[in-house]
């Protein structure tokens, strides 16, 4: 699933008048990156969630025949439903009783997603989450055997440890790309409008959930007009 329903309004003023999705580096829109990057290892059965301007990325799939996949819409114009409920809303597409790879659309990467999406399937976790060590105000925390154990806002200086624990953490930064069992969907008691961080927090007392630290790799949210520039030589690296 790409993750494109967002305002994009770190992006402003590129996203006045389209979605993120939709803003270009090197002359491609950040979905058309996204779906080739998927499409080099293999994922060929993709849903994009839309909201913001939706209607420019339908028409743009449409012009480009879904890249000659497997390419559905979930769609949220009537309600931006954020990383949690828009995974929910997916789930008749996702729910085929494999695991299924989440990426933001504003994600650059060279990370091997494959060897990615393969370490999971070789683990006993429910979630595994691609994580770094970088600078950001909020961190998941995981303990010595890349275990989710908690969260923390180091700006706000809020804490959630679902478990209490005394095990030593270390703080990693989500970097915007999971694999998800799914049978997390019987596991969500959440409705609506919700983050997927909310339902891992909540899962951590029953449910196994992995780091996948990958800080050789380049990795770069192309979250701000400043950082398209930046974008522009790494596509090259990644394409």
């Amino acid at each position: 699933m790409i993750f494109a329903a967002g305002l994009g309004t770190r992006l402003a003023p590129l996203t006045n008048d389209r979605p993120k999705a939709m803003v270009e580096v090197s002359g491609k829109p950040l979905l058309e990156i996204c779906i080739r990057r998927l499409m080099q290892y293999g994922f060929t059965d993709i849903i994009v969630n839309v909201h913001h301007f939706a209607e420019s990325i339908t028409s743009f799939l449409e012009q480009k025949n879904n890249f000659g996949i497997n390419i559905q819409i979930s769609d949220e114009t009537g309600q931006l439903l954020e990383t949690g409920g828009g995974l929910k809303k997916a789930a008749w597409f996702l729910d085929d009783k494999q695991p299924f790879l989440v990426c933001n659309v504003d994600i650059l990467t060279n990370m091997d997603l494959r060897e990615f999406y393969d370490a999971h399937c070789n683990s006993w976790a429910l979630a595994t989450l691609a994580t770094r060590q970088r600078e950001t105000s909020r961190y998941l925390l995981f303990d010595e055997e890349n275990t989710l154990v908690g969260w923390e806002n180091i700006k706000t200086g809020e804490t959630k440890f679902p478990v209490p624990t005394k095990a030593k953490y270390t703080l990693r930064a989500f970097s915007g790309i999971h694999v998800i069992n799914p049978t997390i969907f019987k596991q969500m008691r959440q409705e609506g409008k919700f983050s997927i961080i909310e339902t891992y927090l909540d899962l951590v007392p029953h449910h196994t959930l992995k780091a996948y630290p990958h800080d050789e790799d380049l990795w770069l949210d192309v979250g701000k007009p400043e950082s398209l520039a930046k974008a522009e030589k790494m596509l090259e690296q990644i394409l």
